[in-house]
C-alpha cells in the first residue's frame, strides 16, 4: 500500500495553516483595522447606500481590508484540512488496494475503509496508544506496519500471542486444531489453477484461495511458527501469493493501523469508471 507519509504531511498542513491564522488573529488584523478606521474617518459614513456606489471608497476599503493571500488561504483550508485529519486520525481511514494478496476477499482497485478507533486510539504520527478498546481477534483483516518497512500493509489475522501455527499443503492447523476448509469454486489465471474456499479460523468463516497447479516453480511456505507477546502473526488470504507474516516475521502491537471494515468502492485505473458493485463489509 502507499508508502507516502500523508498523516504527516497533513499534520503539517493543518498545523502550518492554523499557525498563519493565529498570527494573523493576534498581528495582522490589528493593522486592518486601524487601515479601515482611517479610511472611515476620510469619507461621509452616515449614508451606506451612497458608500457603497462611492467608487474612491470602494476602492481604499479594498486595499485597506485585503488580507494577504497567504493568510487568506490558510483561514479558507484549516477548517476543512482539520476536519480531514480528525476523521483520518482516529475515525476513519481509506485505503486502496494495490496488490492480489487478498484475493478472492479484496481484489486490486477496491478502495476501503479503516477503523482507526476499534483496536484503541493512537497519537496521529507518533502513533503512541492513548486508549485501550479492543485487542485484534483472529480472522480480522488488519493494517498494519510490517517488522522494518514503512509502508501499509493489509493482511489477516491468524495468529493471537502465544499461538502456535503449523501449515502444512496450506490447510491451517492452530494450536493442534485443524482449521476447515470447503470447495467453493476453480479459478484460472497465467499462474496456474487454484481452488477458492471456505476456511474456517476457530469458527470464524472467511475466503481463501489456493494454487492447485503452478504454471511456474513455486517456493514452499509450509513451516511452524509460535507467535510472541504483543505480536500477530498475518498471511494473504491468496496462500501462495502474498508476502506476510511468513516471510517477514511477526506483527507487534504497535505497529497496528486499524481494522478494515468496508469496501466502498472499486475503481481498476484511472482510465475506468467507478464500480460500487463491491460495496459492503468485509468478511
Amino acid at each position: 500500500m502507499d508508502s507516502i507519509n500523508f498523516p504527516l504531511i497533513l499534520m503539517i498542513l493543518v498545523v502550518g495553516s492554523g499557525l498563519i491564522w493565529l498570527f494573523d488573529i493576534a498581528f495582522l488584523s490589528a493593522k486592518r483595522k486601524t487601515a479601515i478606521a482611517t479610511v472611515n474617518s476620510q469619507f461621509d459614513t452616515s449614508d451606506e447606500q451612497a458608500l457603497e456606489k462611492n467608487a474612491a471608497y470602494q476602492s481604499a476599503m479594498g486595499v485597506a481590508s485585503r488580507e494577504p493571500l497567504l493568510v487568506e488561504y490558510s483561514k479558507s483550508f484549516f477548517p476543512v484540512l482539520a476536519v480531514v485529519f480528525v476523521l483520518r486520525s482516529f475515525l476513519y481511514e481509506p485505503f486502496q488496494i494495490p496488490s492480489e494478496s487478498m484475493v478472492p476477499t479484496l481484489e486490486v482497485g477496491d478502495f476501503i475503509l479503516v477503523n482507526k478507533y476499534t483496536y484503541g486510539i493512537r497519537l496521529p504520527v507518533f502513533r503512541n496508544k492513548i486508549i485501550d478498546i479492543n485487542e485484534p481477534e483472529r480472522g480480522d483483516v488488519m493494517v498494519f506496519f510490517p517488522p522494518g518497512k514503512k509502508e501499509y500493509f493489509i493482511k489477516r489475522v491468524i495468529g493471537l500471542p502465544g499461538d502456535k501455527i503449523v501449515l502444512r499443503n496450506n490447510v491451517l492447523y492452530i494450536n493442534g486444531e485443524k482449521q476447515p476448509q470447503q470447495f467453493v469454486e476453480s479459478v484460472s489465471n497465467q499462474f496456474g489453477d487454484y481452488a477458492v474456499m471456505t476456511e474456517s479460523l476457530s469458527g470464524y468463516e472467511h475466503p481463501m484461495r489456493k494454487l492447485v497447479r503452478a504454471n511456474r516453480p513455486i517456493r514452499s511456505t509450509d513451516g511452524s511458527w509460535v507467535v510472541d507477546e504483543g505480536h500477530y502473526f498475518m498471511m494473504g488470504d491468496n496462500r501462495d501469493n502474498s508476502s506476510d507474516s511468513r516471510a517477514w516475521g511477526q506483527v507487534p502491537e504497535e505497529n497496528i493501523v486499524g481494522k478494515a471494515v468496508a469496501i466502498w468502492m472499486h475503481w481498476d485505473s484511472l482510465f475506468s469508471v467507478p464500480s460500487f458493485s463491491r460495496t459492503g463489509a468485509i468478511e
